[in-house]
């Protein structure tokens, strides 16, 4: 359990302590997607969901995800992020795909904000749709680019 930070010598749960770690500039991006109906992609094109602007909602949503981590991953810390964005790509048929890039100047890393930015999204995706379509699918989602601190560069695949 050794490679494992967030259990002590007990082996039970504990937030790493990261007081002696330098402040570095870091970012995280990680990607996903909602599959869906081609009908229901065409009405989130079109703005035709009741509920309202889909991807501006969304947007919304996964950058106030990633301010509130550490209050839904109980190991996280809090951090001040500099910045968060999120970018959405329809796809044909039935598929938009989602990105968020999450920076902070601190002492630990943003992957669980890039990584709930992303989870989020998909889900306020669903909440605003499901009305038309309850098959939705969230699916892979992941770190895909990881920058700074002491790992180094970490690029997926």
């Amino acid at each position: 359990m050794e490679d494992l930070t967030h259990f002590d010598e007990e082996g039970r749960a504990r937030m790493v302590d990261v007081s002696d770690k330098a402040e570095t500039a870091r970012v995280a991006v990680a990607q996903g997607k909602i599959l869906m109906k081609p009908e229901t992609l065409e009405r989130i094109r079109s703005g035709l969901i009741a509920k309202g602007d889909v991807l501006g909602v969304a947007q919304v949503a996964g950058i106030m995800a990633a301010k509130q981590t550490s209050q839904l991953i109980p190991m996280c810390h809090p951090l001040a992020i500099t910045g968060a964005k999120l970018s959405f790509k329809f796809v044909e048929p039935g598929e938009i795909d989602i990105e968020a890039s999450v920076k902070v100047h601190g002492k630990t890393g943003v992957e669980m904000e890039a990584l709930t930015a992303v989870s989020v999204a998909a889900l306020t995706i669903y909440d605003m749709c499901k009305a038309i379509d309850k098959s939705m699918m969230i699916k892979d989602i992941y770190l895909a680019e990881k920058i700074g601190g002491k790992s180094g560069h970490y690029i997926h695949g």
